[in-house]
């Protein structure tokens, strides 16, 4: 039995791993490459440009690999590049790179987006993370490792949210959020530690002791950035995850929610 059903659409010039499933109706344009083991359901539409790694999962009525929407965008070749096992569920849109972006957009590995989320062009995606239902990135947004996205957020073009950062629901998001921290309100402000999704993740006691008292030293004292930085380097454990969250701070072009 084919493992591309009749109904679909998959132009010759389309690379497909011979164990790729594509379900009813679905559409996959010419130059996309698709990896081993992976599942597009019904009414899947990938464009060209776009590759997907293995043992991805594509849920019905999603679009992947799309133009960018891009005002100055005029058809140039620019790609998707998705790694491998991602979850990629109904109706999310994912918009190609744009050649001022850098040509690419990239997702990586274990990524799970839930349903109605939209990834914009030259977004930059770690592993581990979560996008929840109708979570929206603007262009250029990079999330990095297991941080996750609540419903209904949005995120402004240029974002970027550190590793392990937790953003609530119905959150808008218009500076930096540094990793390791909690994120929510109208417009994003931040509340402390992650400290569920740290013990999740087996961060230790010392680490979390470490990170609470740089947390409290850079983002709640009135001390100006570069004083409460200084502060921290004297006197808090320099452990990876503090030198993590001081460099994030010190590379931030846009600035983080502070008091």
């Amino acid at each position: 039995m084919s493992l591309i059903h009749p109904t679909a659409i998959v132009d010759p010039q389309a690379e497909l791993h011979p164990t790729v499933v594509v379900g009813p109706y679905s559409v996959i344009e010419g130059e996309a490459v698709i990896g081993a083991g992976t599942e597009i359901g019904a009414h899947v539409y990938i464009d060209r440009y776009t590759k997907i790694g293995r043992d991805c999962r594509i849920y019905p009525f999603a679009s992947v690999g799309t133009p960018p929407q891009d005002k100055k965008f005029r058809g140039e070749k620019t790609e998707l590049i998705m790694g491998d096992e991602n979850v990629i569920r109904e109706y999310v849109t994912i918009n190609r790179g744009t050649p001022d972006g850098g040509g690419v957009t990239t997702i990586g590995n274990q990524n799970l987006l839930l349903a109605y989320v939209h990834v914009a062009h030259d977004c930059h995606l770690g592993n581990g993370i979560t996008m929840v239902n109708v979570a929206t990135l603007g262009g250029h947004v990079t999330l990095e490792d297991h941080a996750v996205i609540g419903g209904l957020s949005a995120v402004h073009q240029f974002v970027r949210i550190g590793s392990h950062a937790y953003v609530g629901g119905k959150t808008g998001v218009s500076q930096d959020i540094p990793p390791f921290v909690l994120a929510s309100g109208e417009r994003a402000k931040l509340f402390g530690l992650n400290i569920v999704g740290l013990k999740r993740y087996n961060f230790s006691n010392e680490v979390i002791l470490a990170l609470k008292k740089a947390y409290q030293t850079v983002i709640r004292s009135h001390l100006t950035i570069q004083d409460a930085m200084h502060k921290v380097e004297k006197e808090v454990p320099l452990l990876p995850e503090v030198t993590q969250f001081l460099d994030f701070i010190r590379q931030s072009q846009r600035g983080i929610p502070r008091r």
